[in-house]
């Protein structure tokens, strides 16, 4: 399956909706995608990951490189996932507790200081 990424802004957040399959071989365009959009200037960023059917550990690392930017730039990351395989996966390597994870793009992007997450 292909990687599909779309950006749009909702309530002053970039949100990156995410599809397909991230995997070592698609990871490098989602990395890609993220750089583009913090040096572009994206200070609040959402990854919405509601149309992604696989995740491994190159796509973890994805995005804790594209938070460790945003910390470094003075920004906020966030994610949007409800479906259970992908939150499972984040419980096991405890990213759960790195990554606000937040079920819905409206939850993520509320004013407030993005450090509740609801997961």
């Amino acid at each position: 399956m292909e990687l599909s990424l779309a950006s749009r802004t909702v309530a002053e957040h970039t949100v990156l909706e995410v599809g397909g399959e991230v995997d070592v071989y698609t990871a490098p365009r989602l990395r890609e995608r993220l750089v583009e959009l913090v040096d572009a200037g994206a200070r609040n960023v959402v990854v919405d990951l509601g149309g992604v059917e696989f995740l491994d550990s190159t796509g973890l690392g994805v995005l804790v490189g594209a938070m460790k930017r945003l910390r470094v730039a003075n920004g906020r990351f966030g994610l949007v996932c409800s479906k259970e395989p992908l939150l499972k996966i984040f419980r096991i390597t405890a990213l759960d507790q790195v990554f606000p994870i937040y079920p819905t793009i409206e939850a993520a992007t509320e004013d407030g200081d993005g450090s509740g997450p609801a997961s």
